[in-house]
């Protein structure tokens, strides 16, 4: 008799599964080619500095260790992101060993490896990537050390919790959501006057106090930046149904219906007994839920007067998902699948073949191309300072790729994110010739624009339209960029 051959993927093939997801996405990673976000981030790296303007600096450190040991290019920056996200998968697949049994911890694993949302954190460089994994590590040490009395955990969870911080300032609701578990559980309450927890708290409260101190140095101006404008657009209360159809489809391509709808149904179904009939969960599933509820929940509640991004209810996931491999049947997490594979399908298309154009900035095509084309026009108009206007996006592209310093809408005295905080001294420029180069994102035809800027009327002494960059994939004419000659630079006095 033949003797078979034992395998861990015959017995859990969900295993298998996810490992072919896994598998999937790295070999896609080559063919990626560098999102904006990838360069601005990394740009935070190649400027090491505590914090940053619009983001705590986690994720430009992670790309700047990469880079540094395995090279500057954009597959090395993808694999950071890839390296993290597989990190936090396995996290998620022992965080949810705590509360189910080993074929629906399985189950979660495969929920959430099969997600598009998973595949996103593993192609594009933002802050999430970090975030996700110190939030997940950090749920796991909090748990061990409330349910199974493991102290020093209380000290893990307090660094955790500190690093997710200084990934993205959503790590806030961490603690809320400790310290809201720890109101409503009747067993566990007595820990709100433990002195582990205030040694988990202020182990946190340390472990941020480098973004605390780049804000102090710049006068707040990143904590600013992340409330006042958002607090004033949600203040104003404009009904917008298009914020909230926009949120449930961003929702439904990161999560896919089956999770979406599980989601949906498992928070009425606790919100309910909680505030209407007054029953709380066990310990285990209201630990679960402190830490979803307020993130899925809350910003969900401000879509109908706020634009909330897709990435804003990720952390919520973890937890979320947990929670609903309860409610989720073998039945639905085929047609899960079946979901998965076609949407990962199409995204594999549109990577390898670019068959629908986006007419965003928010593109992995044309940069590199962007930076060859560059190149020649400061060969042709030498000793031209290459910018921008568009928040971050070409600018950071250009810095990747050219080893020269570039700049933002800085040289026009705009907002330029952390473009501001470079100690640039604009006056050294007076007198300088510069290269104004602009997406054209609606790309329709290979004229030129119409008319030229008045900002740059502003600040320089004469302005030549060039003939606008086309790039192209293969024969396709895919993006253009217009440009702009500008001679002699008239800085601001100081």
């Amino acid at each position: 008799m033949k003797k078979e051959h034992f395998s861990p993927f015959n017995k859990h093939p969900e295993i298998a599964i996810v490992l072919g997801f896994q598998l999937f996405r790295l070999i896609l990673l080559p063919f990626f080619g560098l999102m904006p976000q990838d360069a601005y981030y990394h740009f935070y790296g190649e400027n090491l500095a505590l914090s940053y303007f619009d983001h705590p600096g986690m994720i430009g450190y992670i790309l700047r260790i990469f880079t540094e040991l395995f090279g500057k290019t954009v597959f090395v920056v993808k694999l950071a992101d890839f390296v993290v996200s597989s990190f936090t998968l396995f996290s998620f697949y022992q965080l949810a060993g705590n509360f189910l049994p080993k074929h629906k911890q399985l189950r979660a694993l495969v929920l959430t490896g099969s997600t598009l949302f998973v595949s996103v954190l593993s192609f594009n460089s933002t802050p999430d990537v970090p975030l996700l994994l110190f939030w997940t590590l950090s749920i796991n040490s909090l748990y061990l050390a409330i349910f199974k009395e493991k102290k020093l955990h209380w000290l893990l969870g307090g660094l955790l919790m500190g690093l997710a911080f200084n990934s993205k300032y959503t790590a806030l609701l961490l603690p809320i959501g400790l310290l809201g578990f720890l109101c409503f559980s009747k067993k566990y309450r007595k820990e709100l006057f433990s002195p582990w927890l205030l040694s988990c708290l202020l182990i946190g409260a340390g472990v941020t106090f480098p973004v605390w101190y780049w804000n102090y140095q710049h006068d707040f101006a990143s904590f600013l930046f992340q409330s006042s404008e958002r607090t004033g657009s949600i203040t104003r209360f404009k009904i917008s149904p298009s914020y909230f159809f926009g949120a449930i489809g961003h929702q439904l391509f990161l999560l896919l219906p089956i999770l979406l709808i599980a989601f949906v149904k498992i928070g009425f179904k606790y919100l309910r007994n909680l505030l209407l009939k007054f029953k709380t969960p066990s310990d285990s599933t209201l630990f679960l839920l402190a830490f979803f509820i307020p993130t899925f929940f809350g910003f969900f509640l401000i879509t109908p007067i706020y634009w909330v991004k897709m990435n804003w209810m990720l952390p919520s996931y973890i937890t979320g998902i947990i929670l609903c491999s309860h409610l989720i049947s073998k039945k639905q997490v085929k047609i899960h699948l079946g979901f998965s594979i076609a949407f990962h399908l199409i995204v594999a298309i549109e990577i390898l073949t670019y068959a629908v154009p986006i007419k965003s900035d928010d593109t992995w095509v044309g940069w590199k191309s962007l930076a060859q084309e560059t190149i020649k026009l400061q060969e042709a108009h030498p000793n031209s300072f290459v910018f921008s206007d568009d928040n971050y996006k070409t600018s950071a592209a250009l810095s990747f790729y050219l080893d020269q310093k570039i700049y933002a809408q800085n040289i026009l005295y705009k907002p330029a994110l952390q473009f501001d905080y470079l100690g640039d001294n604009l006056t050294l420029l007076a007198g300088k010739d510069g290269l104004f180069i602009d997406s054209d994102k609606r790309f329709k035809n290979n004229k030129k624009r119409k008319s030229t800027p008045k900002e740059l009327e502003l600040y320089f002494a004469e302005v030549t339209q060039l003939d606008p960059i086309i790039v192209k994939r293969g024969q396709r004419e895919i993006r253009k960029f217009w440009v702009f000659h500008c001679k002699n630079y008239q800085p601001k006095k100081q």
